[in-house]
């Protein structure tokens, strides 16, 4: 009896601070403003371009958001054009946390590399349309820039790898002529006035393009003289890297062959590749140590650059630069894994091979860390022993197995060879953080783990400190530094402290079932000066799965129209991709409306790109939503198989095989075209649909989504059509700040219009 009494009183309690609490937080919400259309482009990131060895100083630039303003996405594929970049380029002394800023305004910079003694900064700044090498002196802050001495430029997307001297890198310039040739395969791709499209040559038209970017000729230049060598003629080259003695280059060389279709275009097919070594000493000849073939180079290389790894076919293989020969470490170590269950074995009754993948080479170089399904392996380089350090937990196995997220990924190696830094995350529950891997003890030990977000881990290369992203999840990340035991942590920015006076959403972590029983999960952002109790509208983000939160201010700009905002997974089954939203996403809406969050009737749904598409196959199948919005998503399957030719083959890749999950052709499976197509079933649309395209946009063409607009409007359908002459792909790729409002006012007042015309808001305005 006295504990029911009691705990009547503690429910009585609770109460009441809760309602005290939620008072004194509307009370300081009131206190702040809104959080804008504008504001939105304001926010800034950081990121790390390169660190001192021990860790001292960090070259770093920060971007904002309207970075993206401007761009002339009419010329994407110009091998001549610079779409502008502008950031903030700065030194971090990370003893005393002080930020020096190399220029007093955003700069168009990249590839900020330290010498090795780390006296030294090399960049590159533009000026008009080319780039100039720049050093920057430690010790005086002073910048000086070099000019090689060749009638060659550098560059546009030239690497910058510093030599062991200290006084020499190694760039990319761009070959006489090339500039003018460019420029004129753009033009007659464009311009015409007669464009020519031919099959029986090797390559569509804007891949050989795209092959004519990637041009360059190596060379060493010297920082002091600026004295030149080029050390590699004319051609495609990639995966640079010197010796730690300089005495030689190791480098990927990428052959086109002709334009390839198939299911692994991306990583085989079409093109050629091929390692080679060559010493850096007058007239020396490459040395072949990969012959030609047809799959990418994916390699994994020691500190010394004298070792590389890869893994084909779930063996992995490594070589010396002075060995003729690779050996396979993994061959015949294993018996094939017995299938474990009676679906498996009867879905293929052979047994399944054990499938390791290259992680990375010890501190040392005599062992390599690899992966399976299974665990963590130690591989012997000399010996090929293997050893199984550390075995995911069953139930890691089984989502890896399904193809399922990786809790753990390991991002460094001390250098004393003895710990494992890892980034973790678990797969149910907002659960992250930083962990390490003791390999004497084989004991995994907890570094940070919360709630918060861990991101972009960095060790120095002494192995002292480390740097990281942080955020609450819902704030915008700062960088962070930490000692080797993660005890002593240090804020490096301070980025957008602005952002305080600002209202802003808070996010969820929702679970729940879809139509066939499959656990998904989605983020459910909250309205600003939100009120338990009080049902509000509901924006739906979506797009494939969400898991992890994170600041966004597409969600902040909707939870300040005060509506909730959702970001829903789904299931997405090859063969039958488009059941996949209409099974996820309204299994979501429902477990919102059975907490009493949303109203039922004012409910939307947007989403960009391959969002934009699934927004209008959606409400094909549904009439639940009060409004939707497509931006910049595609209608029509079958026209947009050939629809962007300024990205080559791409999207019948990504019909057949890729992101839209077809699993055939159209001549193979012509109906599943039909059906994932949604101008095909515009008939029975009752949703009022809102299309956003950019005429620029490289990525889906306007006139795809145009032809929505046209069914709807011949079938007598709510719908309009807003196309930006300037604009690409999303609301982002925005000409102007005006622009960019623009869309994002028409967007909101698409919901609003709608949501105000439902029967709950109707009844909502009747007078008592």
């Amino acid at each position: 009896m006295i504990q029911h009494k009691t705990s009547k009183l503690l429910k009585v309690f609770f109460i009441f601070v809760f309602l005290l609490t939620a008072g004194t937080n509307r009370s300081q919400s009131a206190e702040k403003s809104a959080f804008t259309i504008e504001d939105s482009l304001r926010i800034k990131s950081v990121r790390i371009q390169s660190i001192t060895k021990d860790g001292r100083f960090i070259a770093a630039t920060v971007s904002q958001s309207n970075n993206r303003l401007g761009i002339n996405h009419k010329r994407f594929r110009d091998p001549t054009y610079i779409a502008p970049r502008p950031v903030e380029a700065v030194v971090m002394d990370t003893e005393n946390n002080k930020t020096h800023h190399l220029f007093n305004m955003p700069k168009e910079l990249h590839s900020m590399s330290w010498s090795p003694d780390g006296k030294k900064m090399a960049f590159f700044l533009r000026r008009e349309d080319r780039f100039y090498l720049q050093i920057y002196e430690r010790t005086t802050q002073k910048i000086k820039e070099v000019l090689p001495q060749t009638d060659k430029e550098v560059a546009s997307n030239s690497f910058l790898i510093w030599a062991n001297d200290n006084q020499r890198v190694i760039l990319a310039l761009r070959e006489k002529g090339w500039r003018g040739k460019s420029r004129k395969m753009f033009q007659n791709a464009t311009k015409g006035p007669v464009i020519v499209y031919d099959s029986r040559k090797p390559f569509l038209k804007w891949d050989a393009i795209r092959d004519q970017s990637s041009l360059q000729v190596i060379a060493l230049v010297e920082i002091g003289t600026g004295k030149v060598e080029e050390v590699l003629p004319e051609n495609r080259y990639f995966n640079v890297r010197i010796a730690e003695d300089d005495s030689f280059l190791t480098y990927v060389q990428m052959v086109p062959v002709k334009t390839e279709y198939g299911e692994n275009y991306y990583r085989e097919g079409g093109r050629e590749y091929e390692l080679f070594k060559r010493n850096l000493e007058k007239d020396a000849e490459p040395h072949v140590l990969i012959e030609k073939t047809n799959k990418r180079l994916d390699l994994s290389w020691n500190e010394h650059n004298t070792l590389f790894a890869w893994d084909d076919d779930g063996d992995i293989f490594a070589q010396s630069v002075f060995e003729e020969k690779a050996r396979n470490l993994t061959k015949d170590k294993f018996k094939p894994e017995k299938r474990e269950t009676k679906a498996e074995k009867d879905k293929d009754p052979k047994e399944k091979k054990v499938r390791f993948s290259v992680i990375r080479w010890s501190p040392d170089s005599k062992k390599l860390l690899a992966r399976t399904q299974k665990g963590f392996w130690l591989i012997d380089y000399k010996s090929g022993e293997l050893e199984m350090i550390y075995e995911f937990p069953e139930e890691q196995q089984r989502d890896s197995q399904r193809g399922g997220p990786r809790p753990i990924t390991v991002e460094s190696w001390s250098p004393d060879g003895r710990f494992l830094y890892m980034t973790y995350s678990a797969t149910d529950r907002w659960e992250r953080g930083f962990t390490r891997y003791d390999l004497q003890e084989k004991e995994m030990e907890d570094l940070v783990k919360d709630s918060n977000l861990y991101r972009n881990l960095r060790m120095s290369k002494n192995g002292e400190k480390f740097f990281y992203q942080f955020s609450d999840g819902d704030l915008p990340s700062d960088l962070y530094m930490t000692d080797k035991d993660f005890q002593q942590k240090v804020r490096m920015t301070t980025l957008n402290s602005w952002i305080a006076n600002k209202k802003l959403t808070h996010s969820e972590l929702v679970k729940y079932l879809d139509v066939d029983g499959n656990k998904l999960y989605g983020i459910l952002y909250y309205p600003v000066d939100y009120e338990p109790g009080k049902k509000y509208p509901l924006v739906c983000e979506i797009y494939e799965r969400f898991f992890d939160n994170g600041f966004r201010s597409s969600m902040n700009i909707l939870a300040n129209q005060g509506f909730f905002g959702l970001r829903p997974s789904v299931n997405l089954e090859i063969g039958y991709p488009g059941e996949a939203w209409v099974k996820g996403v309204t299994c979501a809406i429902n477990k919102l409306i059975e907490r009493g969050l949303v109203i039922p009737d004012q409910i939307g749904v947007h989403g960009t790109s391959y969002g934009g598409y699934a927004t209008s196959l959606l409400i094909t199948q549904t009439d639940r939503f009060a409004a939707a919005v497509n931006i910049s998503g595609k209608v029509n399957i079958i026209s947009f198989l050939g629809d962007s030719p300024r990205i080559g083959h791409r999207n019948y890749g990504a019909a057949e095989a890729g992101q839209d999950r077809i699993g055939a052709t159209l001549w193979e499976q012509p109906l599943k075209y039909i059906n994932h197509s949604a101008v095909m079933f515009a008939d029975r649309i009752t949703t009022p649909h809102l299309l956003i395209t950019g005429q620029g946009d490289w990525n889906v063409p306007a006139g795809n989504t145009r032809e929505m607009y046209y069914a709807l409007r011949r079938l007598g359908k709510e719908c309009v059509w807003v196309n930006y002459w300037n604009d690409g792909h999303g609301l982002s790729a925005s000409e102007s700040e005006d622009i960019y409002k623009d869309k994002w006012n028409r967007v909101i007042d698409w919901y609003q219009t709608y949501f105000s015309n439902t029967e709950e808001a109707q009844k909502s305005s009747k007078p008592l």
